[in-house]
């Protein structure tokens, strides 16, 4: 998980993230098949961050050892922010 770092999720695009919430909720490309042909370390982070989706809020703050309560705010606002815009382009909702 990216979240080690202060900071570390203002680094990543929303776009570039959305782009792999397509790939696997929208095209339906599983997330093993993502991460298995991404080519740099860059390009798994924007994948696991995209399986956001599939966290409920428990999840998400079990990562408390690694992540900030800044950091799981973000990590919130990401999966919330992904699954609008998912709902919003006709995706079904995503089940937790």
């Amino acid at each position: 998980m990216p979240c080690q770092h202060h900071g570390c999720m203002r680094q990543y695009d929303f776009e570039h993230i959305a782009f792999y919430a397509r790939k696997r909720y929208v095209e339906g490309i599983s997330t093993i098949v993502l991460l298995c042909n991404a080519k740099t370390e860059s390009e798994k982070t924007l994948i696991v961050l995209a399986s956001l989706l599939n966290l409920d809020d428990n999840e998400i703050r079990e990562l408390k050892p690694y992540c900030s309560l800044k950091c799981q705010r973000l990590l919130f606002d990401l999966r919330d922010r992904l699954r609008l815009m998912l709902e919003q382009e006709g995706v079904a909702s995503i089940a937790i």
